[in-house]
C-alpha cells in the first residue's frame, strides 16, 4: 500500500479529514493556516479562509451545515450560500487553550479535546461532550494533547490519545454518555511516533497516524500491530475512509515545528494523500 499525494497543499498543521458521502466530497482543514478544505471525488478543490484556527468538521444529521471547532469554541458553520458562524459554546479558560481535535459517537454525540497551545507538558487539556440538546460536559481531565477519540462499531468503547505522553487510553462507553473503566490500550515506543488522528474500520480495526513516525498502522481491538502504511513524510496527522466503497484511505499531514532545514528533507510534509485499502471504514457518524 504506497500512499498518493493528491494535492501537494503543504499545510502547515493539516489535520481533521472528514468523508462528506453526501456530496462525495473529504473535507479536511488546515488548523494554524485558517483554513478549511475540500477535495471532490471528481478532483474539484475548494477552500475557505475563517477568521480563526479551525479544528475540525464534523457533520450534522438534519444536513443543516456543520458542526465546527474554532480555537477558542464549538459553533455551528455553514458553507453556503456563503460562509457564516455562529458560536454555541466557548468553554476555555484563557488564551494559551485550543480545540484540537473531535469525533462524533453512534448516538450522535460529539467529543471534542483541547489542549494547551503554549505548552503542551502541561496537562490542561479536556475531553469535552456535546450532547445532541446542546448541552455541554466535560468528560475527561488532565490531558496535554488531546487528539481522536474513535469508537469501536458498537459504541462501547472510546479510543483517545494523549500525543505528549504517546499513549492511547480506552474507556467503557455507557448508554448515558459516562466514561468507566479506563486503561491504557498502547503505549507508543521509540520510533514509532506518537499517536494522533484515528479511525476505525469496519472489522473494528483501528487505524492511527502516528505523528513523527513516518506510518499509518492498523491495530487489531486488542492493540495488536496488524498493518503498517510507511508515509513519505514524518508526520502524518489524522485519517479517515472515503470514496464510494470507503476504501480510499484519505492521510492529512504537516510540517508544524520544522525549521528551513527540515522542510527540505521532508518536501511533501503538509500534503493530503490516499492509499486504496483491502478493508473498508464506516460512514462518519452525525451529530444530532
Amino acid at each position: 500500500m504506497i500512499p498518493d499525494c493528491i494535492w501537494p497543499l503543504a499545510a502547515e498543521l493539516g489535520e481533521g479529514p472528514l468523508w462528506h458521502a453526501a456530496e462525495q466530497r473529504l473535507y479536511f482543514v488546515n488548523l494554524v493556516g485558517n483554513a478549511l478544505h475540500a477535495v471532490d471525488a471528481d478532483g474539484g478543490r475548494h477552500t475557505w479562509q475563517l477568521p480563526t484556527y479551525v479544528c475540525w468538521l464534523l457533520p450534522r444529521k438534519d444536513g443543516d451545515g456543520f458542526m465546527a471547532g474554532l480555537r477558542d469554541g464549538i459553533v455551528r458553520l455553514w458553507l453556503v450560500p456563503e460562509l457564516r458562524i455562529e458560536y454555541l459554546h466557548r468553554p476555555l479558560e484563557h488564551g494559551d487553550l485550543r480545540f484540537n481535535d473531535a469525533k462524533v459517537d453512534a448516538a450522535g454525540r460529539i467529543w471534542a479535546g483541547t489542549m494547551n497551545a503554549a505548552d503542551v507538558s502541561r496537562p490542561h487539556g479536556k475531553l469535552f461532550r456535546l450532547d445532541p440538546d446542546g448541552g455541554l460536559r466535560t468528560a475527561l481531565t488532565e490531558y496535554h494533547i488531546c487528539n481522536g477519540p474513535t469508537f469501536s462499531l458498537d459504541g462501547r468503547t472510546m479510543y483517545h490519545n494523549d500525543s505528549f505522553l504517546d499513549r492511547t487510553y480506552a474507556y467503557d462507553v455507557n448508554a448515558d454518555g459516562g466514561l468507566d473503566n479506563p486503561r491504557l490500550w498502547r503505549q507508543f515506543g521509540a520510533g514509532e511516533g506518537s499517536p494522533d488522528g484515528m479511525t476505525v474500520d469496519s472489522e473494528d480495526c483501528v487505524w492511527i497516524a502516528q505523528w513523527g513516525g513516518a506510518r499509518v498502522c492498523r491495530y487489531s481491538p486488542a492493540g495488536e500491530l496488524l498493518t503498517t502504511i510507511a508515509m513519505p513524510v514524518a508526520q502524518p496527522s489524522s485519517v479517515a475512509f472515503g470514496g464510494p466503497d470507503l476504501k480510499t484511505l484519505y492521510i492529512t499531514s504537516a510540517w508544524q515545528g520544522y525549521d528551513d532545514a527540515c522542510r527540505a528533507a521532508d518536501p511533501q510534509a503538509g500534503a493530503l494523500f490516499s492509499v486504496r485499502v483491502d478493508v473498508p471504514g464506516v460512514p462518519a457518524a452525525q451529530f444530532g
